[in-house]
């Protein structure tokens, strides 16, 4: 996939900003073939005050004329749009986005307050671990230019579903690269010399530049977004199991301590 052809697009009508939808439609300027955008129009219950005494949550047509369709048609974005009440935010997503076969998931997330640790909700990290396609989680004050991209990877893994993550990432990286024209950049954390990655199996395997494979030590949160600080990193792109059984219902401590270190929008990918 060269190009994202289709982007499904999550708007929460109780925020007064999308962002989701303004990056979608950068998106799509910036493409020569712009891709086909879905929104799709819902609340996270878990996330938002569903109660009648919240006027955010009253949208008339104007509403959805001002808010979606106009800066769409001025955009020249071809598009469709389905508006869901399900109280099952997360699994409507799902169910919607899966006619439609999207390359990328956009979804936005929540300003931050006074505390610089994001606040995920067991049904946000349920769409990021079981999206059948990488989630785009879009941030406030993020950077809309696409130039660098840092994906990071885990290659002292060892088991295979983690090795095929890896993959998963860098392919995602290398697409998502090409469709921007930006420059990819890798990056694996260590903690200590006994774990220390192989450059040149990451050279290898990426078929990225010795120049941009960058082996950082520190915890992965720490680290990943050191550099993309240091780099001036415009997108990251992380990964996270889709686990099964038992432990489909741990959180991704390590893909939340990342996310929530960084400023930039994050694509995640899993596997």
């Amino acid at each position: 996939m060269a190009e994202s052809k289709k982007i499904f697009v999550v708007v929460d009508p109780s925020h007064s900003k999308h962002i989701a939808l303004e990056r979608a439609i950068k998106t799509a300027q910036l493409a020569e073939q712009p891709p086909v955008v879905k929104v799709f129009v819902a609340v996270d219950a878990d996330a938002v005050d569903t109660r009648a005494v919240n006027n955010n949550l009253f949208r008339d047509q104007s509403w959805f004329s001002a808010e979606i369709r106009t800066p769409l048609e001025n955009a020249g974005v071809e598009y469709s749009l389905e508006v869901c009440w399900s109280s099952e935010w997360q699994e409507s997503i799902a169910r919607a986005a899966k006619p439609f076969h999207p390359d990328l998931i956009y979804l936005p997330v929540h300003e931050r307050g006074s505390s610089t640790r994001l606040f995920f909700t067991e049904s946000k990290w349920k769409l990021l671990k079981n999206a059948e396609c990488p989630v785009a989680l879009i941030q406030p004050g993020a950077k809309e230019k696409r130039e660098i991209i840092l994906a990071a990877v885990n290659f002292q893994a060892t088991k295979d579903e983690q090795i095929k993550l890896n993959q998963s990432i860098i392919g995602a990286g290398e697409r998502l690269a090409g469709y921007y024209g930006a420059e990819l950049h890798i990056v694996n954390a260590y903690l200590d010399s006994m774990h220390y990655p192989d450059r040149g199996r990451l050279a290898k395997e990426s078929g990225v530049p010795p120049e941009r494979i960058h082996v950082e030590e520190g915890y992965t949160n720490e680290a990943v977004a050191a550099l993309a600080k240091r780099l001036g990193a415009d997108l990251v792109i992380i990964g996270t199991l889709n686990q099964k059984g038992l432990t489909a219902t741990r959180r991704g401590n390590t893909a939340e301590r990342v996310i929530s270190a960084l400023d930039q929008d994050v694509v995640v990918v899993n596997y």
